[in-house]
């Protein structure tokens, strides 16, 4: 099982085409004590990504380009042995998109919208 304390201040890429999405939910996590960054496509949190080195990545699904199952298959990749919490929180909550999300390795599933209780939930508790 993987842990969101490998840092005194765990480290959260938040991905979402939508920027308003992207820069709330960032801005919502640090106002929490976390240091987020938000990103708005796939190639550009990979390159964040390897910069920043994230504990948790929360990941939109339907992104133009790069959906949020390539990223977060190409993200535990990038990673290597490092820990790394997947979550999808995106508005598909049907069967086909939780196959997706199984299949892409993330450890947890939010629909949105997801109550800030849900997200800390899912960052700190992996596992379906």
């Amino acid at each position: 099982m993987v842990a969101v304390a490998t840092r005194s201040t765990a480290r959260v890429l938040c991905v979402d085409d939508h920027r308003d999405a992207a820069d709330s939910l960032a801005a919502l996590l640090t106002a929490l004590g976390y240091d987020a960054r938000a990103c708005y496509d796939g190639p550009t949190a990979l390159r964040v990504a390897a910069e920043f080195e994230p504990d948790v990545c929360l990941l939109d699904l339907n992104m133009p380009g790069m959906d949020g199952d390539e990223l977060a298959r190409r993200l535990r990749a990038d990673a290597g042995d490092a820990p790394m919490i997947l979550v999808a929180i995106t508005g598909r909550g049907d069967a086909e998109s939780r196959l997706r999300i199984e299949a892409a390795g993330f450890h947890q599933h939010l629909v949105k919208p997801a109550a800030v209780e849900q997200i800390v939930g899912a960052m700190n508790k992996p596992g379906t």
